[in-house]
């Protein structure tokens, strides 16, 4: 059941751009929102079904949220409303990952999924990570609410369904090889193993194992 909602959730969220393209260039905002409010409504329903109570708080906020937008550009007739989920996702994005801040950055909890071991460097690195990320979140949702405002439905359509996407995955592949490059942790999966020949280990003074300093 967890599976199958993540990639129900996964699939709305990247269709929902082209879906509010095709929707309103062939309906009102009115007609739209209670289109998605049809489809959204069901996928809610199944996700709390699937959680348990103790965890609906954390879980409820970002589709209740969601809905009520779409909801309320089907009341007021308003396409903004409507075009403003990327603006909500970037916006939640930001404070879970700004929050993180203030204790355990989310880039280290990520890290700590794959070694408990981290070197004050790395917890170091994982911070910066977080507010890169941050300053990303920033950037992403201020041109989504741009665009959305002042752009053609067609650039918003493109940018937040395909653009912000690929600069997402630039930012991402990047981090990858930024990281690969400081620490020389090499894996011995294909990439990791091209990267190793490209970056050869080199040792770390005072430090053995691979999660040294660099």
């Amino acid at each position: 059941m967890r599976a199958a909602l993540a990639i129900l959730n996964g699939t709305l969220l990247a269709a929902y751009p082209f879906a509010v393209y095709f929707g309103l260039t062939r309906l009102s905002a009115r007609g739209l929102g209670l289109l998605l409010a049809a489809v959204l409504l069901p996928a809610l329903l199944l996700r709390v079904r699937g959680t348990k109570r103790e965890h609906l708080r954390a879980v409820l906020p970002v589709p209740l949220t969601v809905l009520g937008v779409v909801l309320l550009g089907a009341v007021f007739d308003d396409r903004r409303l409507v075009m403003s989920l990327p603006v909500i996702i970037n916006g939640v994005l930001l404070v879970h990952f700004g929050g993180s801040l203030r204790g355990t950055p989310i880039i280290e909890r990520f890290a700590r999924m794959q070694s408990e071991s981290l070197s004050s460097a790395q917890v170091r690195y994982c911070r910066v990570v977080t507010m890169v990320w941050c300053a990303f979140f920033v950037l992403n949702g201020g041109t989504a609410t741009i665009l959305a405002l002042f752009a053609p439905l067609a650039v918003w359509t493109a940018y937040t369904g395909a653009g912000a996407y690929v600069l997402m995955g630039a930012l991402g592949a990047t981090e990858y090889v930024v990281r690969k490059a400081r620490f020389r942790e090499f894996g011995a999966d294909p990439v990791d193993r091209l990267l190793a020949r490209v970056l050869p280990a080199r040792p770390v003074e005072g430090h053995s194992g691979s999660s040294g300093e660099p």
